[in-house]
């Protein structure tokens, strides 16, 4: 069966509010119903949290009594609120890989103090991933100004793991919406999970929807999809993963888990990416094999991107 994905979101006028007592504050979304039986879900959330305040955000399937953990959200440097969930077998980290394959869903967002939910969605998936070599949409060059980071710059206090918020530093700064004084370690600061580390994929989009209006984890099929967002304006933060030698011309031989920002496509259909694990700001854009980043993108990760946008772009 191809693979099958769907994204939803909800803003709180679409579902129900209910306050426990004068502190915490409960929005649950009417149930999704994606029209297959899912196996994993990833969550992102735009919510503002002032001090003192944050949200917790779950999932439930239909039919079942729990309710399964997809982290704790504060915005700010080192907010001691802001952790992944822990001792629930069926999440690991930021996805909820649901055993029961439940074909409805819905979400929970608790608020505290005086936090305020903008917007929450998520994807859900299943079915078998086929990476090949998509043919590309057209035969024209197209490669988005997007201004190039290197986490390596910062290798000696902790950037070598900084991959992700790197990633987004570089789209927020191509939408105009990083703020000057926020350098890479700062960045990192806003979305470590104390649980993980910062490459939690749902808290670098909270970080980046505070910030750009709009900000969201999906899964794409292919990089004829990839295509259309850049057609549009629209980088994205791609998360990849490859053995030793898989991709040509990477700054790393390999690895388990890296994310990176696909700028445009050249005239042959290959990925123009900024590679922020490159050894300097000049050296971060690449240029990759169209069909070595198509797997290593899809085998790695399902095809999970960030989509990081104003409001009222697509």
């Amino acid at each position: 069966m191809p693979r099958q994905i769907r994204y939803d979101a909800w803003s709180p006028a679409d579902g129900t509010l209910r306050r426990a007592d004068a502190a915490v504050t409960t929005w649950t979304s009417t149930w999704c119903e994606p029209g297959f039986a899912f196996t994993d879900l990833v969550a992102s959330w735009a919510a503002t949290t002032p001090p003192g305040s944050w949200v917790e955000v779950g999932a439930q399937a239909r039919g079942a009594r729990t309710w399964h953990g997809l982290g704790t959200w504060a915005s700010g440097p080192g907010n001691r609120h802001r952790t992944s969930a822990s001792g629930d077998p069926e999440v690991d980290t930021d996805v909820w890989r649901p055993r029961s394959h439940p074909d409805a869903y819905r979400l929970r967002v608790r608020l505290h103090g005086t936090a305020r939910l903008h917007r929450v969605g998520a994807v859900v998936s299943a079915g078998e991933v086929r990476a090949g070599a998509s043919r590309p949409l057209r035969r024209a060059a197209r490669v988005l100004g997007v201004p190039r980071l290197s986490q390596m710059t910062f290798a000696d206090v902790g950037g070598r793991g900084w991959c992700s918020p790197t990633a987004v530093s570089m789209v927020l700064s191509h939408a105009g919406r990083l703020p000057p004084d926020t350098d890479i370690p700062r960045a990192a600061a806003e979305v470590v999970d104390p649980a993980y580390g910062t490459g939690n994929w749902s808290f670098n989009t909270a970080w980046a929807a505070g910030l750009a209006g709009h900000a969201f984890v999906t899964r794409l099929h292919d990089l004829r999809d990839a295509e259309e967002y850049v057609d549009a304006g629209i980088p994205l933060v791609a998360s990849v993963a490859y053995p030793g030698g898989g991709l040509t011309g990477a700054p790393t031989r390999g690895t388990d888990g890296h994310l990176l920002v696909i700028r445009g496509f050249t005239t042959e259909g290959d990925v123009v990416v900024n590679d922020p694990a490159a050894p300097t700001e000049r050296s971060v854009r690449r240029t990759y094999d169209r069909a070595q980043l198509e797997r290593a993108w899809l085998d790695g990760s399902g095809g999970l991107v960030y989509v990081i946008r104003d409001s009222g772009d697509r």
